[in-house]
């Protein structure tokens, strides 16, 4: 299958090292800012609303331990957030899955349903599990329930079907016993997932994302293919270091993986990101695009105690793959 390449104007001076600027207002959001008393604000998906306002459905722990969604919205995406007075999606006991609480979500805009689609963890007596709920509003919620049974996490839906029998495809990351990768799953009505694959295997040796693997905001499809920006871990004597990195997949087949960047292109540097809960963690499960098509807000965590801000370009991002990635092959794993 030949891969079109929207080469036209793109920047080909991009180095990992700068595809990434870090708001210089950061964090945007923490605890303090919170309108009842929690521990940390984290791992927020991320929407663009009709009006033009950012959507973050943060993570937030409360001083149990236990997590729910709260909603925080800005007219710029940086500044003047108004925050929900009281969680936005909470653990219902309805579904006992959620019990110890409900996080991470991952949020997609479906056109075919006109609803977002958000993908959470639901945490159980069982562990780990993959929840789906649909809104149109981020008040009122359609729950699915559980979508993949524990352990697994670090879900997201892609926004429309595939194939001719027009299946729905799920990126997520089971605990398997041959190592924590990157899945894809496939379903006919969002409730039944089976056909699954291995998606994108976390490396071994000393590689940055040598020991875990898994999605980080939903992937952002480009003319190149599908955009994957993804969370690798890397376990040292002194804790697990959390990093950004990229992947490329076919537009048409996104199990099919085009380019995969050897190096980093957001790792914990700032206070904010060394000093916390789990000090030395970038993790991002949200973005938005600007309206010139091109510019990426990647909301990300510090330290799992705030949320943060990076902006970058998707087309220098495609051009670094193009110069700095290569296809996976089996001696990188």
């Amino acid at each position: 299958m030949t891969r079109r390449r929207n080469t036209a104007q793109r920047p080909t001076d991009a180095s990992s090292g700068t595809l990434l600027t870090r708001y210089p207002g950061n964090p945007v959001l923490t605890a303090a800012d919170w309108p009842y008393p929690v521990n940390s604000v984290f791992n927020a998906g991320a929407a663009m609303l009709p009006d033009g306002t950012t959507l973050l459905l943060c993570r937030v722990e409360d001083r149990r331990g236990i997590s729910h969604l709260t909603a925080a919205r800005s007219a710029d995406g940086f500044n003047k957030w108004v925050i929900d007075p009281k969680p936005t999606l909470a653990p219902h006991r309805d579904f006992p899955e959620e019990i110890w609480g409900i996080e991470d979500p991952r949020i997609t805009w479906v056109p075919e349903m006109k609803k977002f689609a958000v993908a959470y963890t639901s945490f159980g007596r069982g562990g780990p599990g993959v929840s789906l709920a649909l809104t149109e509003d981020f008040t009122s919620f359609d729950r699915l329930g559980v979508v993949m049974p524990p352990d697994d996490k670090d879900a997201t839906l892609l926004p429309r079907r595939f194939g001719d029998f027009g299946t729905w495809v799920m990126v997520h990351r089971p605990a398997a016993p041959i190592g924590a990768h990157i899945w894809l799953s496939y379903s006919p009505d969002l409730r039944h997932w089976g056909s699954h694959r291995i998606m994108l295997m976390a490396r071994r040796g000393a590689w940055w994302d040598a020991n875990k693997i898994g999605i980080s905001p939903p992937l952002i499809e480009t003319p190149d293919g599908w955009l994957m920006i993804y969370h690798g871990v890397r376990r040292t004597a002194s804790g697990s270091i959390y990093r950004q990195g990229l992947a490329l997949f076919d537009i048409k087949d996104p199990s099919r993986c085009l380019l995969r960047g050897d190096e980093w292109i957001l790792g914990p540097r700032e206070d904010y990101e060394t000093k916390g809960d789990v000090a030395g963690a970038v993790f991002a499960c949200g973005y938005t695009i600007a309206p010139d098509g091109d510019t990426l807000r990647l909301y990300y965590s510090g330290a799992d105690t705030c949320m943060a801000v990076a902006t970058g370009s998707i087309s220098r991002m495609l051009a670094w793959l193009e110069t700095n990635g290569r296809p996976p092959v089996d001696t990188d794993i």
